[in-house]
């Protein structure tokens, strides 16, 4: 199949790369919803392989944020004229479910921007490499008088703590790659000059092993990834004036019940942790 949001290299059978490739920033459209939904279910025949790599042809930008030309008039907009997904959601938030289930491990390589609707899909993946100098994330949506309302919600208080989500979510500011590792919001921040050979011998590495291993392990431990509760065909932001001071109370209801955590992960020391993947590890963080 033909892909036009993304070319698929698939460099092994057990190791596909997917490169974002949208110009002039990999905004994410209708085209590019029913075109990752057409690779997944690839993958969820079986078809697909162990490990699944995303990253961008454009060294600025991984997954931009929502085109809001796309998706703005919710009675025309392309997404939502998309088919119901297997998951029975709102099509970005079947695409980022499935995303978070998928019967291989998921790596998004983030050298470049991912904000908004970006962000959430890089946190729908299993594992987050970001580049030291390039990568920035965020989610900026509070300051639209917008909801996130593609699970960061929920996935961001499992990784940082409840009050650095809290921060994320109702600062609206950028991280970049070394604060976004401290915080755990991914899991490290690489030198750009060593970021494309890191992410190839992780990815590689991963693919080398049995995937019937791999695969069951990859499985059970998205059962336990918090997912939206109920499916809808409705938009999952409102571009409204209306709902400008809905955000930080609705924010703060939705995390209380769903938030598990005890609080603030202790800081990351990338010093403190040797590296998996390289053998002399001289760096961990960006």
């Amino acid at each position: 199949m033909t892909y036009t949001r993304f070319t698929l290299d698939r460099a092994t059978p057990a190791l596909w790369r997917a490169a974002i490739n949208h110009p002039p920033i990999n905004l994410i459209d209708s085209v590019m919803i029913r075109e990752l939904g057409d690779l997944f279910a690839a993958v969820e025949r079986g078809e697909g392989p162990a490990v699944l790599l995303f990253d961008s042809a454009d060294p600025d930008y991984f997954l931009a944020h929502y085109d809001i030309t796309d998706f703005t008039a919710a009675n025309r907009s392309p997404a939502n004229a998309l088919p119901a997904g297997p998951t029975g959601f709102q099509p970005w938030v079947d695409i980022l479910v499935r995303l978070g289930k998928l019967p291989a491990v998921t790596i998004a390589a983030i050298r470049g921007r991912a904000r908004g609707a970006g962000s959430e899909f890089v946190l729908a993946s299993d594992i987050r490499f970001a580049s030291r100098e390039r990568a920035v994330l965020g989610q900026f949506e509070v300051g639209l008088g917008a909801i996130p309302g593609g699970g960061p919600a929920s996935r961001l208080p499992r990784l940082v703590g409840r009050g650095r989500a809290f921060e994320i979510l109702l600062g609206g500011k950028d991280f970049d790659g070394a604060l976004a590792e401290l915080y755990g919001y991914v899991n490290r921040a690489i030198p750009d000059a060593a970021f494309d050979d890191f992410v190839d011998h992780c990815a590689r590495r991963v693919a080398t092993f049995d995937r019937p291993t791999v695969g069951p392990w990859r499985i059970s431990s998205a059962s336990s990834t918090t997912s939206p509760s109920r499916p809808t065909r409705h938009s999952p932001r409102r571009w409204t004036p209306s709902c400008k001071q809905r955000p930080v109370r609705r924010f703060r209801r939705e995390s209380a019940k769903r938030s598990q955590t005890g609080g603030n992960n202790a800081p990351r020391s990338s010093e403190a942790s040797a590296s998996m993947w390289d053998s002399s590890p001289k760096w961990i963080c960006r």
